[in-house]
């Protein structure tokens, strides 16, 4: 009988492959360029030289066009439409359709077709691996250079034909030919192996991942501590969750589930240190800021694991232990500060941004900062002063030293509108007389304003923005949820006015306690309102820390 070879063998044998990816001009290239040459380029007459001619290039508009009216641009058009319906079938069509016309596919493509031959559609799943493979195979033979997503969708092939190996290996191949693999290009392997119940090959590909700076995710991390608890890795397990604490802090219901597996199962009940040293675990609290240790599972016995949820001090309604709120290094604040300086300058106008850093220098520091313009609007419609006075007002007489807040508003709004009314200009000509409004230029985003400002101020920050949107996404960092709950306050409307929700006074993030038990807080409604979900996870055979601490301070 003869045996196939693997549907990517030929990839993963790098005598074949290698020389096409370290070279910087191909043959295909030359014909791809050779056939758009005539779209993007014109001949005429040279008149200083007989018989001579010179090449001018279309201006950039003109190549667009030209391309967009090109087989090759209306194929790729066809494609992205295949691709926002998930639309595998049509998506072949066009392609079998393209290589009889004999249509010069490039990388853009390729990349569509494999994207749509690796997701995963159960009516079309054995086709869209078939074709999969040979539209890979047909891309190498064309001479295509691949990039970071056709490795990462010929990864998912090979997870979707169940063989994480394969797609392990593709991700090493591509980091071998120095392309920078992402989060997602670890995925196929990684939950490869999670859903194959190899651990150990799920923490090499992990392991890989943290070797090259990429952060994983709930998702994965997920899975890794699915696999972790079902193959007993107590260890991993303990390690898991803290990475959770420091990168996720709220975990998603299917997580949560995982999490009450662990703690719920008969194995668990076996693990833990009847006696620890109780200095290494005090130590550990000062160190990481308060709310964990990381000296491992203390406490012997089964464990009482409930969903429940705690009061506005911080208190478990199961346990009756209180949540603390943990420290953010100062260090952190001034780091984050001068990345966030760094980012404003790049996206704002330099000359702007400096100004009110200057302004800022000479005013504050202030103890709390406004989001005028989302406090005002809070129907969404009609500008008011009056409400933003009133919150105005509250969170200066918070303020120890009975300053008014620092106000932001956008030059429009200082000068228009509503502030043209008597009452208003009133208002505002009081706010800078004690130098608490700065109006940002025209053309400015506010929001860069009002965030450093309260970050370097170390103060509170009044706005109801969730801060979810892509200028918040560019910080990247996983400080900033952490100095979010610490310091931003929300106004609440009703029937008797407006309120403000203060932080609160614990830090909503899984916390490890002194005598051992554990406290996980689940996503929620950004509304304040409707409570938050704990898991509560205790041993109540266990002796207190607390009460060791205290019993030891009185025999000393």
């Amino acid at each position: 009988m003869v045996r196939l070879a693997h549907p990517l063998s030929f990839f993963t044998q790098s005598h074949y492959w290698r020389p096409l990816l370290c070279c910087h001009y191909f043959k295909r290239t030359q014909t791809a360029s050779t056939n758009f040459s005539s779209l993007t380029t014109l001949a005429r007459r040279d008149k200083s030289q007989e018989g001579g001619t010179t090449t001018v290039k279309l201006s950039t508009k003109a190549r667009r066009k030209a391309f967009y009216e090109s087989p090759e641009g209306v194929l790729l058009r066809k494609l992205n439409q295949c691709s926002s319906e998930g639309d595998v079938v049509q998506a072949l069509c066009h392609y079998d359709e393209a290589r009889k016309l004999g249509v010069v596919l490039n990388l853009d493509h390729y990349n569509k077709l494999l994207y749509l031959c690796s997701i995963e559609n159960a009516d079309v799943a054995k086709m869209g691996l078939k074709r999969g493979f040979e539209i890979f195979q047909q891309m190498l033979n064309d001479r295509v250079q691949p990039n970071e997503a056709t490795f990462t969708n010929a990864a998912r092939l090979a997870a979707a034909k169940e063989d994480p190996d394969m797609a392990f290996e593709l991700l090493k191949q591509m980091k071998n030919v120095a392309i920078v693999p992402k989060l997602r290009s670890y995925e196929p392997a990684l939950f490869g192996f999670c859903k194959r119940g190899d651990a150990e090959k799920a923490y090499l590909v992990d392991a890989d991942m943290i070797e090259s700076g990429i952060v994983a995710e709930e998702p994965e991390l997920s899975a890794l501590l699915e696999v972790s608890v079902k193959t007993k890795k107590e260890d991993r397990v303990y390690e898991i969750l803290h990475r959770l604490r420091a990168t996720v802090r709220q975990v998603s219901e299917s997580t949560s589930w995982i999490v009450q597996d662990w703690f719920n199962s008969e194995y668990a009940a076996k693990i833990g240190k009847e006696k620890w040293d109780v200095n290494k675990v005090r130590e550990g609290i000062l160190q990481g800021g308060g709310g964990w240790h990381g000296q491992g599972w203390l406490g012997s016995g089964r464990w009482k694991m409930v969903e429940t949820q705690v009061n506005e001090d911080g208190v478990c309604f199961s346990c009756r232990e209180k949540l603390v709120s943990i420290d953010i290094d100062p260090k952190e604040t001034e780091t984050f500060a001068a990345s966030l300086s760094k980012l404003a300058c790049q996206k704002e106008a330099k000359e702007n941004f400096v100004h009110f850093q200057k302004w800022l220098a000479r005013h504050g520091p202030f103890d709390a900062v406004v989001d005028g313009a989302n406090v005002g609007l809070s129907n969404g419609h009609n500008f008011s002063f009056l409400r933003l006075n009133t919150v105005v007002e509250q969170l200066r007489q918070r303020s120890p030293s009975k300053r008014l807040p620092l106000v932001i508003l956008h030059a429009s709004r200082v000068y228009g509108g509503p502030a043209q009314n008597p009452k208003n200009r009133r208002l505002i000509e009081n706010w800078k007389k004690n130098g608490a409004l700065y109006a940002t230029p025209q053309g400015s985003n506010d929001d860069w304003y009002w965030l450093y400002a309260a970050v370097s101020c170390k103060c509170l920050l009044l706005t109801d923005d969730e801060m979810r949107d892509h200028l918040f996404q560019l910080l990247g960092s996983s400080f900033f949820p952490r100095w979010k709950e610490k310091h931003q306050v929300r106004a609440s409307s009703s029937t008797s006015g407006v309120s403000l929700i203060m932080p609160p006074r614990y830090s909503i993030v899984i916390q490890e306690s002194a005598n051992g038990s554990w406290h996980v807080p689940t996503i929620t409604s950004d509304d304040p309102e409707i409570p938050r979900k704990w898991l509560c996870a205790s041993r109540s055979k266990n002796k207190s820390l607390q009460s060791v601490w205290t019993s030891s301070s009185k025999s000393d």
